[in-house]
């Protein structure tokens, strides 16, 4: 496999395999990841659904080694030929020693072939190590040959990324300023980053600006939309002329991108999200911001973050005057809020943004308008929103609100923890800006079971997209 492969995990599952492998003893200890995948063009992304623990019990542990019976796999050896599914073999060396052992090679290479021989599915497994630091390597094996894994990461409170060639990349010069406040360390996460912003006006153009000025390696612009007048008065580098020419939005946007010359790579997508192409195109992301005010496609991109383990920014503005009256156009309120999402948590519906009724409200009007406004008409719908006005100036905050957020998790320098800031609100009618945690939020009960799943039949289990083999 040519393609570079990633390992990913949720930050409870690396929670819970770091205290199942550091129970506090100095034994070395063992546990299975079982993965789902994003067979994509770029990168191939082994997406951790489970982790099996392998009871000390069946272990004969020591602080250099760990012998286990593999019977305790025949479940799982099952349904992964059943499910196409790839299993991971992780131990934890306590003496901290930052790469596999003579043991560990004779170990995989009785192990992993068996594996393969048993699951008769073209999938990759493989093995890997957790250091008492909690950073992780993994390789896998083909069929062949085992193969480097590029990077191990966890979508948590942090974002967190472990490179077996860390190091190796160097500043580029005009990061060199931003540089001497997130450490080189940073700077190559950011070059190495593939991100995805849906939406690239209003609050996506400025934000885009943003990421690309801080060094983000690839970035994939997602919106099917050509420039309006009414677009100029908030995207960052169109002009009437573009108007005139009814240029898409990701266009003028990746234009500009290229002119810059900072070595970003960017990817145009002229499509709606609800697309199955599009979908599997931002599935290879690590990161996806969502820059969209549509409810079927924020609830998209919740799914996506769940099914694919990725980082979801979720950014919203909201601007009220008063429609009529003495006070007619006098401003009430101009607020906004940064979601933050992490697979397996909270979601925009359990933090009760919206309905699943709303969802379906949604994706009527865009799949069948005629019937969505009949409903409306007949009061099923209710609640509908209108156009919302837009100010540059409070969409740049958003947009920069929003991606401090992301540079806190992915160099912590809050004094709190950024647990205590899974949402951020902004009033700057009262100049107020609040946080809410993460363990104040319910868990989602429509995502949660579809952790890690990657690529199913239907795609995100929505018919919608069905009609493209996932």
């Amino acid at each position: 496999m040519n393609r570079p492969v990633t390992l990913t995990l949720t930050g409870d599952q690396h929670a819970r395999l770091y205290r199942h492998l550091y129970p506090g003893d100095g034994l070395e200890a063992v546990a299975v990841l079982v993965c789902g995948h994003r067979d994509g063009e770029l990168r191939h992304r082994l997406l951790v659904r489970e982790v099996f623990e392998v009871p000390y019990a069946l272990c004969k542990r020591t602080a250099v080694s760990v012998k286990w019976q593999p019977c305790y796999l025949d479940d799982l050896l099952n349904r992964a030929e059943r499910e196409q599914l790839s299993l991971i073999k992780v131990h934890s060396h306590p003496g901290g020693s930052a790469h596999f052992s003579p043991l560990d090679d004779d170990s995989d290479a009785a192990l992993l072939p068996a594996i393969r021989g048993w699951v008769e599915a073209d999938v990759l497994h493989g093995s890997a190590v957790m250091l008492p630091s909690g950073e992780m390597f993994a390789r896998t094996f083909d069929g062949q040959a085992l193969n480097e894994v590029t990077f191990v990461n966890v979508i948590g409170d942090n974002l967190l990324f472990w490179y077996p060639d860390g190091g190796s990349t160097e500043v580029p010069s005009f990061a060199a300023s931003h540089a001497q406040i997130f450490d080189e360390g940073t700077i190559e996460r950011l070059q190495r980053l593939v991100v995805a912003v849906i939406g690239c006006s209003g609050t996506g153009s400025p934000l885009i600006e943003q990421l690309v000025r801080l060094g983000v390696g690839v970035i994939i612009l997602v919106d099917d939309d050509f420039m309006e007048v009414r677009n100029v008065n908030r995207i960052l580098n169109s002009t009437m002329k573009a108007v005139r020419r009814k240029r898409y939005k990701v266009d003028v946007i990746g234009d500009a991108i290229e002119a810059m010359g900072l070595g970003t790579t960017v990817i145009r997508v002229k499509k709606n999200l609800w697309n199955a192409d599009v979908v599997r195109q931002v599935a290879e992301c690590d990161v996806v911001f969502g820059c969209m005010d549509t409810v079927d496609g924020r609830y998209l991109l919740n799914a996506l973050s769940t099914y694919y383990l990725q980082g979801y920014f979720d950014v919203g503005v909201r601007l009220d005057a008063v429609p009529d009256g003495a006070e007619k156009g006098s401003v009430r309120e101009v607020c906004g809020t940064i979601h933050y999402i992490q697979p397996g948590k909270s979601s925009l519906m359990s933090r009760d943004l919206f309905s699943m009724d709303q969802v379906a409200a949604a994706g009527l009007k865009r799949t069948d308008p005629a019937a969505h406004d009949q409903q409306v008409k007949d009061g099923y719908i209710r609640g509908v929103a209108s156009s919302r006005p837009a100010v540059i100036s409070v969409n740049m905050y958003a947009a920069s609100l929003a991606v401090n957020e992301f540079l806190a998790r992915l160099h912590p320098y809050r004094e709190e923890p950024n647990v205590a800031h899974a949402q951020v609100t902004f009033s700057l009618a009262s100049m107020e800006l609040m946080s809410e945690p993460e363990g104040e939020l319910q868990r989602c009960r429509i995502l949660g079971r579809h952790v890690g799943k990657g690529d199913v039949r239907p795609l995100l289990g929505t018919m919608e997209l069905a009609e493209i083999r996932a």
